[in-house]
């Protein structure tokens, strides 16, 4: 089998998220960094260029200081638009996803709001000058104490911290206008449905392990109507949550949910177990490999995002190669301002900690190209637990279409 090229940190960066990412690579930083500027390229390339318009939000985004709620390790990366650890085998929300929930929240200068995370902070700092009160509740005692001292030191007299069980709620401080949930239970719990006021609403990611959707959830006559966002993907609540799951991935069988972007959500052009999607659609078409639809992603602006991702379990210890093939037609591509900036099917794969530890791919591909199918074998390292397949033009411009993806484990000889 040829030998194929690895990740570059550009590329490696763009591919983390909330549940799995972990940056280890090292690469030089500013003497002094201008976290202001950084803010505002971020906002803008990465927030309201994804999409977020509410001007309260993008304020927010522009003055809430990410560095402060980051490990002082990975501060120099804390304005890409990416997920990092934070100790305890836990993430900081990438910015856009902060951004994205807390617009859809609709946040308003009287609310008082219930987040529930895993132990940055960030999010309660986020809402702080958007509502009248954040009661926030860290999972992750270590972290929680951390996130308290953080949030006292900048001064968000707003918000209140809780250290516990984010799905008891905060039956005190109870009813709240709105609830932010961002680690991902299998279903709703019941105490945040009770503790939500009667036209309250609340967002909350609810799903399998690696098949989550992103949901807003609006209270009437005591139940929840039920309004799906977009696909994603959170870290579970708890440990115990996580143990308590009805139904669990297997680490020995690795494989893609929806690899030929058939389902779509509730008649979206957003594939189902498909997300951070950048400047992509499931679009039906007469000449579909398979099926009738395919992923179609599309960019004219050189070293913009164009991308979508999924995760899945896989146990190194005992699958040691998978087979991965995929359907792909290419018009008119052409690399970003890196040359390494091009599409490919990338998976990434991550250690217990959920530390990058190696990556491989198909591609990349280049210029004008009819479909044909690519696949080969790659070896899954020891270490491995888990995996993001990623799929996208990368930073290149022109078209990209993309069907039929498979995962498979290798049968061991």
């Amino acid at each position: 089998m040829q030998n194929r090229p690895k990740h570059t940190l550009r590329q490696q960066l763009t591919v983390l998220t909330l549940a799995f990412v972990a940056i280890v690579h090292a690469m030089p930083a500013a003497a002094a960094p201008d976290f202001a500027a950084q803010r505002e390229a971020m906002v803008a390339n990465e927030i309201a260029g994804a999409g977020v318009k509410n001007p309260r939000v993008l304020q927010s985004m522009r003055t809430t200081p990410r560095h402060e709620f980051v490990l002082p390790a990975y501060r120099q990366y804390a304005y890409f638009d990416a997920a990092l650890p934070i100790g305890d085998r836990q993430t900081i929300s990438p910015p856009y996803v902060v951004a994205y929930m807390t617009e859809q929240v609709d946040p308003q200068p009287t609310d008082r709001v219930l987040e529930i995370g895993t132990g940055s902070g960030y999010q309660a700092a986020v809402l702080s000058p958007l509502v009248k009160e954040v009661y926030t509740i860290e999972i992750v005692e270590r972290l929680g104490r951390r996130a308290e001292r953080t949030l006292d030191r900048l001064g968000y007299e707003n918000v209140h911290v809780r250290i516990g069980d984010g799905y008891k709620g905060w039956p005190e401080q109870a009813p709240f206008d709105k609830i932010i949930v961002t680690c991902s239970p299998e279903s709703v719990p019941q105490p945040l449905v009770d503790q939500l006021r009667e036209g309250g609403q609340m967002i909350i990611p609810v799903g399998e392990r690696y098949q989550q959707n992103l949901y807003r959830m609006t209270k009437r006559d005591g139940k929840l109507q039920r309004e799906p966002l977009q696909a994603t993907l959170f870290v579970p609540m708890t440990g115990a949550a996580e143990s308590a799951r009805q139904v669990k991935p297997d680490p020995l069988r690795p494989q893609v949910r929806n690899g030929g972007f058939e389902e779509v959500l509730d008649g979206k052009n957003a594939p189902l177990g498909w997300h951070y999607l950048r400047q992509a659609r499931a679009e039906a078409i007469d000449a579909a490999p398979e099926g009738t639809r395919v992923i179609r992603f599309r960019n004219s602006e050189p070293g913009r995002m164009s991308q979508a991702l999924q995760g899945f379990a896989v146990d190194g210890r005992r699958v040691s190669r998978m087979k991965i093939s995929c359907q792909v037609r290419g018009e008119d591509i052409a690399a970003g301002p890196d040359r390494s900036q091009l599409p490919a099917l990338m998976i990434t794969f991550y250690d217990e900690r959920r530390a990058v530890i190696d990556s491989e791919q198909l591609g990349p591909w280049t210029d004008s190209f009819p479909w044909r199918k690519e696949e080969a074998e790659v070896r899954v390292p020891l270490a491995a637990r888990e995996a993001i397949v990623r799929i996208g033009l990368h930073g290149a411009t022109g078209l990209l279409e993309i069907d039929g993806i498979t995962v498979t484990a290798v049968p061991a000889q």
